[in-house]
């Protein structure tokens, strides 16, 4: 039987790997699913294939992290960056699937290795955001959202911010599902939704919901900031090994 993705045995174990390993790190922090996974992946095959996916199992991550998290939420940002993301994802679609896929995994690669300099920079903002900086921050996670990764540019404008880690995660997991929504139609016009998409994301929900469940724990005696940098450190890893292979291919 042919494996999705034209993967091998050894790639569809790496890559339920990745997937157990990116859930533990969205169970505990909030953040880095799709990144991790899609970077990844992009090792193993056309890292396009897995967003759709990725996009996904976010979804029915937030539905079981939901009663956890609710009530922190800042809705007025989710708003803010819902409404700057309405304009960016359809540009940055446009923008990817205009590539190639060696190009594709390079502008990924750099898009992560650039997230990750800035938040182990510890950037900050001198003054509190408006709605204006809201509205950019969701352009960008727009943009970013083309291979799955909107969640990263959130991380980084929320990081230089004074935020309580409970709203900071709480807010994030909240914004994520109204981005996957009015994305995943605009994946399936780009054909980047088929029926691989749906065997992976099905093949991927036990290992997800076992590692987003020990993340939650891990969660609750932990140091969230050093457990945040060792997710930051892995992420620039996988991307700067996709790189090398967007450059040796």
């Amino acid at each position: 039987m042919s494996l999705p993705y034209d993967l091998g045995p050894w790639g569809a174990a790496y890559l339920g790997l990745a997937f157990l390993v990116a859930a533990f790190v969205r169970g505990y922090s909030g953040f880095g699913f799709s990144a991790l996974v899609v970077s990844a992946a992009g090792l193993v095959t056309n890292p396009l294939n897995l967003v759709a996916t990725v996009t996904f199992c976010e979804f029915l991550m937030t539905l079981q992290q939901w009663h956890l998290i609710r009530h922190d939420v800042d809705w007025r940002r989710v708003g803010l960056l819902m409404a700057g993301a309405l304009a960016g994802v359809p540009l940055g679609l446009w923008a990817l699937t205009s590539v190639g896929v060696d190009a594709a995994r390079a502008a990924i690669s750099l898009y992560v290795l650039a997230m990750c300099a800035a938040l182990l920079g510890r950037w900050r903002l001198r003054t509190p955001p408006g709605g204006g900086a809201h509205l950019l921050a969701g352009v960008a996670s727009g943009l970013a959202n083309a291979p799955g990764m909107g969640g990263l540019p959130v991380v980084t404008f929320f990081a230089a911010q004074a935020m309580p880690a409970p709203v900071f995660r709480a807010t994030l997991v909240a914004y994520f599902p109204f981005l996957d929504l009015f994305s995943a139609p605009l994946y399936w016009w780009h054909g980047m939704l088929t029926w691989d998409t749906l065997i992976v994301a099905a093949l991927a929900l036990p290992v997800i919901g076992l590692g987003v469940w020990l993340g939650g724990r891990h969660f609750l005696r932990t140091d969230p900031q050093e457990f945040r940098r060792f997710a930051i450190l892995l992420l620039a890893f996988l991307a700067a090994l996709g790189l090398v292979r967007s450059a040796v291919a």
